[in-house]
């Protein structure tokens, strides 16, 4: 069964959200909202949103961060019946014309985690260009492979038993670390993934909730936490490259 959704974490994007949702549901995709302790503008174009059908809205007392608002909104995702969920940025930066196209990769690789790699346009802050550059190289490290082309690209489909059994089990970033800490952990374990090239913008509304130094000290928190879980899994991640 392939019955996918849309999980969209949104702090404080009232500007661009009813976009998003839009094409959401213009591509046949019901969206779940989790509301991650916005602020009154925003929790009220959500109340909005929620009134329509195929949206199912959640509301978070206090900001988890986007992993937190992520990983709860998939587990509701599981609870509501779906098989697969799209991650998808609340500001608008992801190209929503690319949806039908990650779906339709999800229904023929069902098993697989369907990963955005980025094509930025001159709208991306440089600093942060620059940076992930170096993320890149930490994460083939921390996984003795080259196989993630990008782990920071939150537009991917997961499928949730996977996914879920992975963030039930280990401790993952809740914040700006999210996105690169599960795919990590997600290569740990085996899983398959598929990359699909998809344009990038920065951002619809204008929005940014990336802080440059907090961010980054997580970040590098969270490289230095999977380095060491590579070195003690490391007999087992070559063993599986040498069956391969």
């Amino acid at each position: 069964m392939h019955n996918p959704c849309a999980v969209i974490p949104v702090y404080n994007h009232e500007t661009a959200i009813t976009t998003v949702v839009d094409a959401l549901l213009a591509s046949d995709l019901p969206c779940i909202l989790v509301d991650d302790a916005s602020d009154k503008p925003c929790a009220t174009v959500l109340d909005q949103l929620a009134r329509r059908d195929n949206i199912h809205l959640i509301r978070l007392a206090t900001n988890q961060g986007k992993g937190g608002a992520v990983m709860t909104g998939l587990r509701e995702a599981a609870r509501l019946g779906f098989s697969h969920a799209l991650q998808v940025d609340a500001d608008g930066q992801h190209d929503l014309q690319d949806v039908q196209r990650f779906i339709e990769h999800s229904r023929t690789y069902p098993e697989a985690v369907i990963c955005g790699y980025p094509q930025y346009d001159a709208s991306v802050p440089k600093g942060r260009l620059y940076a992930r550059y170096l993320t890149h190289v930490m994460v083939w490290i921390n996984t003795l492979s080259l196989q993630i082309r990008d782990s920071m690209c939150g537009f991917r489909v997961y499928p949730l038993p996977p996914a879920l059994a992975l963030i039930d089990t280990a401790k993952i970033g809740k914040r700006m670390d999210f996105d690169s800490d599960i795919l990590v952990r997600l290569a740990w374990r085996n899983q398959p993934m598929k990359w699909l090239k998809t344009k990038v913008h920065y951002p619809l509304d204008g929005v940014s909730h990336f802080r440059m130094f907090h961010d980054n000290v997580l970040i590098s928190s969270m490289h230095t936490r999977l380095f060491f879980g590579m070195l003690l899994r490391s007999p087992l991640i070559l063993w599986r490259r040498w069956r391969a």
